[in-house]
This record gives structure tokens, C-alpha cells and sequence, in this order.
């Protein structure tokens, strides 16, 4: 088999199972584990995907900090933004997520009637300092400052003591297989604790963060209620989280 025939399986099979063992790969293909071991050292090296012992995993997203984050992609977090916004009805608590989508679903929340809006984020808290009709609860804990958002125990009580009705997760890295993941693992354990705390939760991702793998899991594919995302991503991406059973809302 060719170089770039074998690559190109390689990258299939990272897709489709978050990530690569090479071992397998060589008996699969009947090939020695020292081709697969050579392919994974210079695809690593061009940058496609990770080298771990034994085989392969996905790029990680990098991750900058938040006033980086909000100049990427803002059209785009927009349109997410403006339908998630849509999806909360009178009476409701909502729960909303650190992170720079999760400030655009803040931003363009309904004004013609009255909710709550419960965040452990300062920074999303502040975006709701003029919104003449929901009433804002402030989740306090320690402050992780890369993402904005309380952590830790106190946070966790807090929480438990609440049932929002929605819950707009933020997440840095979505895969078929491999779930939802963020970069640290006291936050990923408390957007865990939210979402077992909710009644519904809902991810909206632009397209960069999908096919991707973070270092810390938050959750499978199947504890969420649906997932936006932008409405221009195509079928041969989606696809793959279609028939992992993920309700894809495109907007």
C-alpha cells in the first residue's frame, strides 16, 4: 500500500475512533508495526495529529486565553448565538457556560419576557448587567481566569442546590467517539456537575472545535440534547454525529 494510501486510512480510522492504536493498524493492513510507526512519526510532525505511546490521538485545540477567543470566528458564534437565545421561554432557568459563544446566547437573549439566568462566569454575569427582565445568579468559587468561570467545591454545592431547565454547555473540542472535552479537569468536572443538574443540555460549537480532542472529558455524545452548530458545515462532517444518535441543529 501507498504512503498517502496508508495516511489517509490512518486519518480515517482517527476520525472515526478518536484515536489510533498502531498495532492494530499494522495487523488490519498486514503490514509491520514499524510502517504504521513510521507514517504516525511524520504525520505527526506535519502537524495531523498527535504521537502517544502505541499510537496516535487527534490534535488538541489550542487553547488561548479569553479576549483572544473573542475576536475568532464572531459571525459565526453570532448565528449560534442568536439560536440558542431563541430556545428559552418565559419562566425558564437557563444555565449558562463560560466561554465566547456562550457570551453571544448572553447577549441576544430575549427582552419581552421575564427568566433567570444562573452562571458561575463573572464575565457572562456582566453581559446580562442591562438586561431589563431576567434575574442573574451568580455562582462564586475559585476562579479559573483562562476560561472565566468558578470551579471547585463551593462551586459544586451551589450548584447542586439548583435545576436549571436548560444548560448551554461550552466545550473546546467535540468528537464522534470520544465526546466533549475541555483543557482542565476542575473545569470539566464542574460542567459534568451542571449538566447532571439540568434538565437539558445544549452545546453550540463552531465548526473548528468538531472531529477534535481536549485533554479532559466532560461528558459522551448521548447526555446531550442536541448540538449547534454552524449552518454552513456539510454532510461528511456531521454525519458521523448523526449516527452517533446527536439531534444536530444547524443555525
Amino acid at each position: 500500500m501507498l504512503t498517502h494510501k496508508r495516511q489517509a486510512t490512518i486519518l480515517d480510522i482517527l476520525r472515526r475512533e478518536g484515536q489510533v492504536i498502531a498495532k492494530q493498524v499494522a495487523e488490519n493492513l498486514n503490514l509491520s508495526e514499524d510502517t504504521i510507526r513510521r507514517d504516525l512519526r511524520e504525520m505527526a510532525a506535519e502537524g495531523v495529529l498527535t504521537r502517544v505511546h502505541g499510537g496516535a490521538l487527534p490534535i488538541a485545540p489550542e487553547l488561548p486565553d479569553f479576549s483572544t477567543r473573542r475576536n475568532l470566528a464572531s459571525k459565526e458564534k453570532q448565528r449560534l448565538g442568536f439560536y440558542a437565545a431563541g430556545m428559552v421561554k418565559p419562566g425558564q432557568m437557563i444555565f449558562l457556560d463560560g466561554g465566547t459563544t456562550t457570551a453571544e446566547i448572553a447577549r441576544q437573549l430575549p427582552r419581552e419576557f421575564a427568566f433567570t439566568v444562573v452562571t458561575h462566569s463573572p464575565t457572562i454575569a456582566g453581559e446580562l448587567e442591562h438586561h431589563p427582565s431576567a434575574e442573574v445568579i451568580l455562582i462564586g468559587g475559585s476562579l479559573y481566569k483562562h476560561s472565566m468561570v468558578a470551579t471547585g467545591a463551593v462551586a459544586m454545592a451551589a450548584i447542586s442546590t439548583i435545576r436549571p431547565d436548560i444548560f448551554f454547555l461550552g466545550v473546546t473540542a467535540i468528537h464522534p467517539a470520544r465526546g466533549l472535552s475541555t483543557g482542565n479537569v476542575e473545569e470539566a468536572a464542574i460542567k459534568r456537575h451542571i449538566a447532571q443538574c439540568s434538565g437539558q443540555t445544549y452545546v453550540a460549537a463552531t465548526g473548528e472545535k468538531l472531529d477534535a480532542v481536549s485533554p479532559c472529558h466532560i461528558l459522551p455524545l448521548e447526555a446531550i440534547s442536541a448540538l449547534i452548530v454552524p449552518l454552513a458545515l456539510g454532510e461528511d462532517v456531521l454525519t458521523p454525529y448523526r449516527t452517533a444518535g446527536v439531534v444536530i441543529l444547524p443555525a
